[in-house]
């Protein structure tokens, strides 16, 4: 399953160098001017796990398949966006096929990178961006809800734009939304403005330990959970090192994680997503599933047929499995589960599904 994120953010505050640290490549266009980026580039990235790593050494396995995550590389945005300014109409359609976006926020001074505004303020520039993509919401939900339209919208997605119409006009936080509705309508219904969020704060290298003053009044504003405190330069001189080198340099630098791995494991934890794993000879894989899936669901993520045939799974906890040494130990010392459809799997598991055909 994985998920996509969209890189969003002003012109040249560094989305198209996070985008290419992130994804190891040099896909993405970044120059020192705005609009570099047009066409969204799209990087799709194994998340790296350990876990998936030590269960293909127990079950010698032939294959050993990562879950991903995909990044959308989108042009910059500016005040104005919403109404066609830059290239704006065009590039907040993207942003409608993401899971989660990430504001990419300028965090550094240089006279060598343009600034589209006369001087750095990351609480604005995070605002221009929100300000456009509300602006975009109400156009799109006002043509939704005309007369001709709406007669092909459920009553329920109706109650749901009409609110967020309302809420925007007055101002209003959008999280309201969350005690009215199900999550999977307020998805459904692709509002840009409710979309969950990443905070990354680009800053200079000196600065990724603790941040500068301006991270200090960013975080102080919204909050330190979903803000990660990256230097995307730095990142993409570590992605291009052999390991032995990058973590030599990690060291040097006193870097203790990889900007990637902290936005992997917040983005999972924004999602409510968790993975389980299927591991035996042939293959170890890891599977990206909500946080609140049964057995039954998760067999579906493998293959449909084993949702429609599901009897039970067959159910190891990682560390029991680690303990244990595989399938056969686990199954002796009494580790092994059968658990029914309803079991809520959790992070960590293996399973090996039985089905009917």
């Amino acid at each position: 399953m994985g998920f996509k994120c969209g890189i969003v953010g002003l012109p040249n505050v560094g989305k198209s160098t996070l985008f290419n640290a992130l994804t190891n490549s040099s896909k993405a266009q970044a120059e020192n001017f705005p609009f570099c980026t047009i066409d969204p580039n799209i990087g799709i990235v194994p998340v790296p796990d350990e876990r998936l790593d030590k269960l293909s050494e127990i079950s010698n396995s032939k294959k050993k398949i990562y879950t991903s995550i995909s990044f959308m590389d989108i042009a910059g945005l500016v005040k104005g966006a919403s109404k066609g300014e830059g290239l704006g109409n065009k590039f907040l359609a993207h942003i409608r096929e993401v899971d989660a976006i990430i504001h990419l926020i300028r965090c550094f001074e240089s006279k060598d990178i343009q600034n589209v505004n006369a001087n750095i303020d990351p609480i604005r520039d995070l605002e221009i961006i929100e300000t456009e993509m509300k602006l975009a919401d109400l156009e799109s939900i006002q043509k939704r809800i005309d007369k001709k339209n709406r007669k092909n919208i459920a009553e329920e997605e109706i109650k749901l734009l009409e609110m967020t119409m309302d809420c925007i006009n007055k101002d209003q936080n959008l999280e309201i939304l969350n005690n009215y509705f199900d999550k999977k309508i307020i998805e459904k219904s692709n509002i840009l403005s409710v979309k969950p969020s990443l905070f990354v704060c680009n800053v200079e290298e000196e600065n990724i330990k603790s941040g500068n003053n301006y991270t200090n009044e960013f975080i102080k504003k919204n909050g330190e959970e979903n803000t990660i405190i990256i230097s995307a330069e730095i990142e993409n001189q570590i992605n291009q090192l052999e390991k032995n080198e990058k973590e030599k340099y990690m060291n040097m630098i006193n870097l203790d994680e990889t900007g990637l791995n902290i936005l992997i494991r917040k983005g999972y934890n924004l999602l409510k997503l968790k993975t389980f794993f299927t591991s035996g000879p042939e293959e170890s894989r890891a599977w990206t599933i909500p946080s609140n899936f049964n057995a039954q669901k998760a067999a579906g993520t493998i293959h449909t047929d084993f949702e429609k045939g599901f009897i039970r799974s067959e159910t190891i906890a990682f560390d029991d499995f680690v303990k244990n040494n595989g399938w056969i130990n686990s199954k002796i010392n009494g580790k092994m589960r059968l658990e029914g459809k309803d079991y809520i799997v959790q992070d960590g598991d293996i399973l090996n599904i039985r089905f009917n055909t």
